[in-house]
């Protein structure tokens, strides 16, 4: 079977198990959801043997350490995949939801929640995606067509045998979770191309492979291309504040893409923060303006690339800003629109931060790393939408269903 009949035998299945779904009831979805979490703890052992396979793998083709972080599993980690699909299970069903209108005519217009159908997830890396957007999509009654890099080929394989023998347990079809085992990069652009069998495809990667995507594209895409997080310290922010948020958004796990990318800080208090924060920051590489240098002359001088950069990696840009619209200029011209955030005492500055930034989250006096499915108590994320249409921000089940107009009447007619 050649490339492209092997991704439309896949795409056809996962069709075919999208009918099935639509009529599934929670406690069956919910019965799943928890196999797969009872399942990934049983075969702990065997998810982190071919999770080492993959690391060394990575390690021997000179993956760079972020992008190994992002793909190692532990024993933390795997637990956390089996909590989060636990989460996923106890959220409410977003499904067959109605909202219903009398209309003046007489008949009834009902608003009902319906599943997407079927779901193509396009990944790099993160193992941990193959259990969250096989969960978010079954617990919206949409089938999957997981599409996983290279580089956690075994990973993902383990975990996907994993969560079909999970489906199977349920009576659910097990193509209701399809896997494109075959890693050749044109399989990427046959699935993406599935008019009629695809309905939606998310990628969640970097941004060559999303702008890939979106170009090879026949069905609809959801994008986030990168994730150029900003924080800006204003002159009224609580300095000791400042250092806990930034230290937190760019160092805990800097290869995400909620990590803070670029600081903005205004000039009033820039005598006052900097020292500290290079203090702060052993160990991250920073990139400033020339009134940074000012203050911290061993920083690299910031190039015009650098505010532009999503680093994954313990480098920061830093740049003084004179206000609160220099800032927001700044980021409307060099963010992402993923995650931005202020760190300020003064509500008018604050709410002119908000209102002005036309980010899918904005944070105040809070980090970056707070962006994120899981904490916002969506269960899990299938992805952090940059796009305005159809979800934007931190994607869950309710982002993973539209909807379709009943209208029920008796006799009605246009007149």
């Amino acid at each position: 079977m050649n490339l492209e009949q092997y991704i439309e035998d896949i795409a056809r299945r996962s069709k075919e198990a999208s009918f099935a779904l639509r009529s599934l009831v929670p406690e069956t979805k919910t019965m799943a959801l928890c196999g797969i979490a009872d399942l990934i703890e049983r075969n702990r052992e065997r998810i982190k043997e071919a999770n080492r396979i993959d690391c060394e793998r990575g390690k021997k083709n000179g993956l760079s350490a972020a992008f190994l972080d992002r793909l190692f599993l532990d024993d933390s980690r795997i637990e956390a995949m089996a909590r989060s699909a636990r989460e996923i299970s106890g959220l409410e069903d977003p499904v067959g939801k109605i909202v219903a209108t009398r209309r003046p005519q007489g008949f009834l217009l009902e608003k009902v929640r319906i599943p997407i159908g079927v779901v193509a997830m396009i990944y790099e890396s993160r193992p941990n995606v193959t259990v969250d957007a096989a969960s978010l999509c079954l617990k919206s009654s949409n089938a999957c067509i997981l599409r996983g890099g290279s580089d956690a080929l075994e990973s993902n394989r383990v975990l996907v045998e994993i969560i079909k023998e999970a489906l199977e347990g349920a009576g659910i079809p097990k193509d209701a979770v399809g896997y494109v085992e075959r890693t050749e990069h044109e399989g990427v652009y046959h699935l993406v191309r599935q008019e009629g069998l695809v309905d939606l495809a998310i990628p969640r990667g970097g941004e060559s492979l999303v702008r890939a995507v979106t170009e090879q594209a026949k069905v609809p895409v959801i994008k986030h291309y990168k994730g150029v997080c900003h924080l800006f310290i204003d002159s009224s922010a609580s300095v000791d504040m400042a250092l806990k948020i930034v230290k937190n958004a760019k160092v805990q796990r800097p290869g995400t893409c909620n990590a803070l990318e670029t600081l903005l800080v205004h000039e009033d208090i820039k005598a006052c923060l900097l020292p500290k924060l290079r203090d702060a920051l052993e160990g991250v590489e920073l990139r400033g303006c020339e009134k940074t240098r000012e203050i911290i002359p061993e920083a690299k001088s910031a190039t015009e690339d650098d505010y532009y950069a999503e680093y994954l990696d313990m480098i920061l840009a830093v740049r003084v800003v004179g206000s609160v619209d220099q800032a927001v200029r700044h980021i409307e011209r060099y963010g992402s629109g993923h995650t931005d955030g202020i760190v300020s005492q003064d509500i008018g500055n604050i709410d002119r931060f908000t209102g002005m930034v036309d980010s899918a989250v904005v944070t105040v006096n809070a980090s970056t790393r707070l962006s994120d499915g899981g904490v916002f108590g969506l269960g899990a994320e299938i992805g952090i939408s940059t796009d305005k249409l159809h979800a934007r921000g931190p994607m869950g089940i309710g982002e993973l269903v539209t909807y379709k107009w009943v209208v029920r009447g008796n006799g009605d007619i246009r007149r």
